[in-house]
């Protein structure tokens, strides 16, 4: 192995990888992960639970009326795309990572910056998806319907956590040690 210096940072870039995929798959694909849940219908990033898959969508009846369903909140169900985005990038961090950990240093410096880059691209989907959430939780209450939050937020919170952590340790392991070890 060339430099065990990259292991924490590509550990942390495949967990961040791993909950950005699991949040991304949420409702209505999964219907156990998902952003916000009132009841018999789970919000993800492609739909709620009995829509087709699409990027945007409109709240439906119990949520959703004239207020939430204008063109703002749609727009803001677009940016959800992010979710999968981020994913893939963590996942391209993680192969720059391997090749870090493997082969040359070139890996560990591309996995730092681009698990900073999948780092910010979460960092603003986890905020826009709690402001979209929060916003439709905070209007489905006032109108009496029993909403709550789903896991989906955390998953994301996590994975924004994990890719900090991993551009953090990927940016140490650029200056560990790559020299192969030589056999008597």
């Amino acid at each position: 192995m060339a430099a065990g210096a990259a292991i924490p940072g590509l550990f942390f870039t495949f967990v961040a990888m791993v909950l950005l995929i699991f949040a991304s798959v949420s409702a209505p694909t999964w219907n156990a992960v998902s952003f916000l849940n009132v009841p018999g219908i789970h919000f993800g990033v492609f739909g709620f639970t009995g829509s087709q898959t699409h990027v945007g969508y409109n709240f439906p009846a119990p949520v959703g009326d004239s207020e939430l369903n204008d063109s703002t909140f749609y727009r803001l169900t677009q940016t959800l795309i992010l979710i999968p985005i981020a994913a893939g990038l963590a996942g391209l961090a993680f192969l720059f990572g391997v090749c870090g950990a493997g082969y040359h240093r070139v890996g560990t410096i591309l996995m730092s910056l681009v698990s900073a880059l999948a780092m910010l691209i979460t960092l603003v989907a986890w905020i826009l998806e709690m402001v979209l959430f929060g916003i439709a939780h905070h209007h489905s209450r006032e109108r009496g319907v029993n909403a709550t939050w789903g896991n989906a937020n955390w998953l994301v919170l996590g994975a924004l956590v994990a890719l900090f952590i991993g551009f953090v340790t990927a940016t140490c392991g650029v200056f560990g040690s790559y020299r192969a070890r030589r056999r008597a």
